[in-house]
């Protein structure tokens, strides 16, 4: 009999796990995926400048690395990464939209060109503009000129599929909070919640994840963002400890000038 009794719960047990379903969808669902992307775009563009501190976690071709890093995000193309230690910064990264300056503070270099992809990689290990890598950590996305768009709801989350001229494809989900799940499509605020580009053959190029969103001062933030660089290799980690919105930003935050005793390096875009 007690056989048969823990028989009988495993089954019950097996039948829930077969019932759970999957998130739903709203109940008035979004079908204009252009509306979507620029729904989402104006919900999160309230803000000018923004103060973070993160805990950033890279994997590369040169190992695992770790850090605290301080942030200054200033909208369109504004940044400054200060890689902290407990002995003080390692490394600054700054562009102010044009020029790009970069202070190894522990091999005494200093790299200064041009803003690319490129000079943006060589510190956060992401080969995308300052533009993209202020969108990636604030909720939003690069997205790919289309030349077809499609949209549908699947397990709870909006897809948005574009389709380019050389057939490379991306997909952007996004999720509605629950409040807004019984709201007309135009007033559900969206979340970004992944954002993945593939070449014509198929093959990601890369993907973003975002997590664990906050409000600060009535904007939504993601403190959990993973970035994937599949053509170079790198993985980049990153959660947010804390965020101020609109702070009051010192002159001279998005240039470098080397420290005496540096020296002094081009950095290319090639």
């Amino acid at each position: 009999m007690a056989r048969a009794g823990l028989i009988a719960v495993a089954g019950f047990a097996l039948t829930l796990g077969a019932c759970r379903s999957a998130p739903s969808c709203p109940t008035q669902v979004r079908t204009d995926p252009g509306r979507a992307l620029s729904d989402h775009e104006s919900q999160r563009a309230s803000w000018r400048s923004l103060k973070a501190e993160a805990r950033v976690t890279q994997w590369a071709d040169r190992g695992r690395i770790r850090g605290n890093v301080l942030m200054f995000l200033e909208q369109p193309n504004r940044v400054r990464f200060d890689v902290m230690t407990q002995f003080g910064p390692a490394a600054v990264l700054t562009s102010d939209g044009q020029s790009f300056q970069l202070s190894d503070l522990r091999e005494k270099t200093f790299l200064q060109g041009p803003t690319c992809p490129q000079n943006i990689a060589r510190l956060l290990g992401v080969s995308i503009g300052a533009e993209e890598i202020i969108g990636i950590l604030t909720g939003n996305t690069p997205t790919l000129d289309a030349i077809a768009e499609s949209m549908e709801c699947r397990d709870g989350l909006y897809v948005v599929t574009l389709v380019a001229a050389d057939r490379s494809t991306q997909e952007v989900a996004f999720s509605v909070r629950e409040a807004d799940r019984q709201k007309p499509p135009e007033e559900q605020i969206l979340q970004l919640r992944r954002s993945t580009e593939r070449g014509p053959d198929g093959v990601r190029r890369w993907e973003a994840s975002y997590d664990d969103y906050v409000d600060v001062d009535g904007q939504s933030f993601p403190t959990q963002i993973r970035f994937v660089d599949a053509v170079n290799g790198a993985e980049t980690t990153v959660r947010v400890k804390s965020i101020t919105l609109d702070p009051d930003i010192p002159d001279g935050t998005f240039h470098q000038t080397p420290a005496p005793g540096m020296s002094i390096e081009l950095a290319s875009c090639s």
